[in-house]
C-alpha cells in the first residue's frame, strides 16, 4: 500500500512538532520544508507559565493552558525516542508587581485557576529576602508570585531535537522555499512534489503562501530581539522571571541567562539586529540583577512572530479545501501553544480524535478569498 503523502511547510514549533508525531507512523511518509529565515521559535526562548497572565480573553487562555500541560507529555515523548538532554524543565516562575495590591490579586487568580489546572503547583507570594533566596543576585524592593509548575524552554534546542527525530523516522527535510501550485503539488526550486495533505506553518508568511490561491490571510508580523550571557553564576535551578513590561529573564544551565523579547509592531519582516534595543533589555535586566553588567554579550537572537487582529491564533482545515491546514497568529505565546497545535494536527491528518475543542480557533474566519480572484488551485 503506497504511503500517504503529507508535506509540511515551515520548520518552527508547529510544523516540526507536526512532522515529529506524524513521522511515526509507517503508512505515512513526511516532507518537511523551511526556508531557514525568521523562525520565530528558534530565535526564542521562553517561560511556559500561561497561569499567571492577566490577560481576559478566556478563547486564548484555554489553549495556551492547555498547551502548557501538554509539555510534559511531549517531554516523555522525546525521551521515548532517545532524547536525554531535553529543552524543557520546570524550575518555576516568579512574576513580579511593582505594589502590594497587584501582587494579592494576582496571588488570587493563580489560586483560584490552579483549581482548574493543577499544574500550576504550588504557590508562594515573595517580598524581600523571599525573593533573592530564590535568586541571590537580585537586587529589587519589589514583590513576586512564585508558581512551581512554571518551565523554561529552548526553542532552538526544541525544534533541533524534533527535525532530528523527524528525519531518524523516515522523514525528508528539504531546505527552501516552497510554493503552492495547482494540483496538490509543491514546488521547490525547480523540483515538485505531490501530497495528498499540506500542512502551512509558516507563521508570518502564510499570506504569501495562499496569495497564489487567491486568499487573503489576516496576519501580520511582529519582530522579536533577545540575547543571552554567559555568566558565571550558578543558574541551574533559579526560576524564570517575568518583569514588569515586555523583559523577562530566563536563567538556564551553567550560567546561561537569556534577556527579552522585545515585541515590535512597527519593522515589518526586518531581521536586522537593533543593538539600541539590546543595549535597552539587558539595561532593564541589569537594574534587577546588577551584575550582569560585568558581562558582555555572548549572542543574539532575531525573528518575526505571527499575530492576527484580534490576537488568537488559528489552525485547521481550510472550509473549501480541507486537504490543507493552516496554522498562524500564535503571537509570543507560540512556545506555550505551538507543541500542543502541531500534535492536534497530526491527529487530523492521523483522523485520530482528542478531546480538546478547537472549533474557537478555526481558520476561516481569518482567511478570506478574493472574490473574482481565479484561482486555479484545487486540492479536494
Amino acid at each position: 500500500m503506497k504511503a500517504k503523502e503529507i508535506i509540511i511547510i515551515g520548520g518552527g514549533i508547529v510544523g516540526s512538532t507536526a512532522a515529529f508525531y506524524l513521522s511515526q507512523h509507517p503508512d505515512i511518509h513526511v516532507t518537511l520544508i523551511d526556508e531557514g529565515t525568521g523562525s520565530a521559535t528558534r530565535a526564542a526562548a521562553g517561560i511556559i507559565c500561561p497561569w499567571l497572565s492577566q490577560r481576559r480573553n478566556q478563547i486564548w487562555y484555554h489553549l495556551v493552558d492547555k498547551g502548557a500541560a501538554f509539555y510534559p507529555d511531549m517531554m516523555q515523548d522525546l525521551q521515548k525516542a532517545g532524547i536525554t538532554q531535553l529543552p524543557y524543565q520546570q524550575t518555576g516562575t516568579m512574576v513580579f508587581k511593582k505594589q502590594d495590591s497587584l501582587l494579592s490579586k494576582l496571588a488570587s487568580l493563580a489560586q483560584e485557576r490552579r483549581e482548574r489546572s493543577p499544574m500550576i503547583g504550588h504557590l508562594e507570594v515573595l517580598k524581600g529576602q523571599e525573593v533573592t533566596k530564590r535568586i541571590p543576585p537580585l537586587v529589587t524592593d519589589q514583590g513576586a508570585v512564585l508558581t512551581y509548575g512554571g518551565g523554561r524552554v529552548d526553542g532552538g534546542q526544541l525544534l533541533d531535537q524534533l527535525q532530528e527525530l523527524f528525519q531518524q523516522q523516515g522523514g525528508c527535510f528539504i531546505q527552501g522555499k516552497a510554493q503552492l501550485l495547482p494540483n496538490k503539488q509543491i514546488q521547490v526550486e525547480s523540483n515538485r512534489y505531490d501530497y495528498d495533505e499540506v500542512i502551512l506553518a509558516a507563521g508570518a508568511w502564510l499570506p504569501d503562501l495562499l496569495a497564489p490561491l487567491g486568499y487573503e490571510v489576516d496576519i501580520r508580523p511582529q519582530k522579536g530581539q533577545l540575547l543571552a550571557l554567559d555568566t558565571d553564576f550558578i543558574t541551574d535551578d533559579w526560576p524564570g522571571c517575568m518583569l514588569h513590561g515586555e523583559i523577562d529573564i530566563l536563567p538556564f544551565e551553567d550560567g546561561k541567562i537569556i534577556i527579552g523579547a522585545s515585541h515590535e509592531n512597527d519593522q515589518g519582516y526586518d531581521l536586522s539586529l537593533d543593538w539600541e534595543k539590546i543595549l535597552q533589555m539587558k539595561a532593564t535586566a541589569t537594574s534587577f540583577l546588577p551584575d550582569l553588567q560585568e558581562y558582555e554579550i555572548s549572542h543574539t537572537r532575531v525573528g518575526t512572530r505571527a499575530y492576527t487582529s484580534d490576537f488568537l491564533p488559528f489552525y485547521g482545515r481550510l472550509a473549501d479545501q480541507p486537504s490543507i491546514l493552516v496554522a498562524s497568529g500564535l503571537g509570543s505565546s507560540g512556545l506555550t501553544c505551538g507543541p500542543f497545535i502541531g500534535w492536534q494536527l497530526a491527529q487530523l491528518i492521523l483522523s485520530h480524535p482528542f478531546a480538546f475543542d478547537a472549533t474557537p480557533y478555526a481558520p476561516n474566519p481569518y482567511i478570506r478569498f478574493q472574490q473574482g480572484r481565479d484561482s486555479s488551485c484545487s486540492s479536494n
